[in-house]
């Protein structure tokens, strides 16, 4: 990818960004505050952000307390911003007031290949070695083998095993399948803790790659206990051809700087939001690039292949304990084929584009691409949120 032209940043609005639902909405945020040089846990008032931090230090704390619903709903807090303001200040300027992702010291995990659709993409991938020129005729050819075997079938039943029988007889079985229809689903850290940028930032895909796209996914927040409390967007960036290559560079091609985008707000669960709602949820994806293309897509909770109480009992359990709490990116079903740059070549990333991932009950989560290199390089880390809430005598 060429580096984009100079270009004006995206203009977000509170009506742009929010639920469309939002006046029934529980939504938290987090607020950098040039003041305390640090983020603020914030509340997400209609056009108004109030901030709960000496109620609440962490988004981790907030998550942890039964009554966090009430608290975010109702409770008195301190400074009081404009949404509209935030949306329009510069994303990492550490000197003006900004819209952060929503989590703090909560580990950022993400399960790959549940659904169906995506999950033949990645043996795509695999087939290819990474090379998009090769993709229309592997896909061709998989498609002509494999038809509608994995249709409807429920990880780990006798029926994917005899999907998975087929498939190696037919040369076709990878790693990718093993945790699309097997047992165990995959789950790994996407991103380390404080590292994830929110709405309006840029998002980072790694200058080497030239085979990536958007994943549009539904994250959900975790408490210590492991009970899901809320949920929100994420943009888990997929580099295509890093992880063709070898399925044990997902690192590389998953971990990088600005790669990981959550946003805009948590909706907390309540009684006309809950898990059933996250089950039905459908995601918008749009892509906007500079030279006028325009991508179309979308991602539908309905077609997951696997329950997500199922990926949240994957995660946290006897097995593994997460003391602050974790947020799961829960996959998509979005894999774009179509072809931008050449024909054949499919799908990929200019600097630039404009990814806006949405849904109706949890409002958009808008960042510009960026090489990784050139992103705003990450410097707030534990140890700096620990200085910022001790100079509030929070600690």
């Amino acid at each position: 990818m060429e580096p984009a032209a100079a270009r004006p940043r995206p203009l977000l609005t509170a009506a742009s960004v929010l639920p469309q639902d939002a006046d029934r909405a529980v939504l938290v945020a987090r607020v950098h505050s040039p003041e305390w040089d640090g983020p603020c846990v914030a509340a997400v008032r209609g056009e108004h952000v109030v901030d709960l931090t000496a109620l609440a230090p962490t988004v981790s704390d907030l998550m942890e307390r039964d009554d966090a619903a009430d608290i975010v709903r109702e409770a008195d807090g301190g400074h009081v911003w404009r949404l509209d303001d935030l949306l329009a200040a510069p994303a990492g300027r550490r000197d003006v007031a900004h819209l952060l992702a929503p989590v703090d010291l909560h580990v950022i995990k993400a399960a790959g290949v549940t659904f169906a659709r995506s999950l033949l993409e990645r043996v795509i991938e695999e087939r290819t070695g990474g090379d998009p020129a090769q993709a229309a005729r592997v896909r061709a050819h998989i498609g002509q083998l494999v038809g509608g075997t994995l249709d409807g079938i429920r990880p780990g039943s006798p029926e994917a095993d005899k999907a998975k029988e087929l498939l190696v007889a037919e040369g076709l079985w990878s790693p990718y399948l093993e945790v699309g229809i097997g047992p165990d689903p995959e789950v790994f850290t996407k991103a380390p803790v404080l590292s994830a940028v929110g709405t309006g930032a840029d998002i980072g895909v790694l200058g080497a790659s030239v085979w990536n796209n958007p994943e549009p996914e539904v994250v959900l927040v975790v408490d210590s206990q492991g009970r899901v409390r809320g949920a929100t967007l994420g943009n888990d960036v997929n580099l295509r051809d890093i992880e063709g290559r070898s399925a044990l560079l997902l690192s590389r091609a998953k971990d990088n700087n600005a790669s990981c985008a959550i946003g805009p707000f948590i909706r907390l669960f309540q009684d006309d939001f809950g898990l059933d709602t996250v089950r039905g949820l459908d995601l918008d994806l749009r892509v906007d690039g500079t030279d006028g293309y325009v991508l179309h897509g979308s991602s539908s909770m309905r077609e997951i292949s696997r329950d997500v109480l199922d990926l949240v009992a994957a995660t946290h359990g006897p097995h593994h304990q997460y003391p602050d709490g974790f947020v799961l990116f829960t996959g998509t079903l979005f894999a774009p084929t179509e072809d931008r740059q050449a024909p054949g070549a499919g799908f990929t990333h200019e600097y630039g584009d404009l990814v806006r991932i949405s849904s109706p009950r949890l409002g958009a989560l808008v960042n510009t691409v960026v090489a990784s290199e050139q992103a705003a390089p990450w410097t707030f880390g534990v140890r700096a949120l620990l200085r910022s809430l001790a100079r509030r005598g929070l600690l």
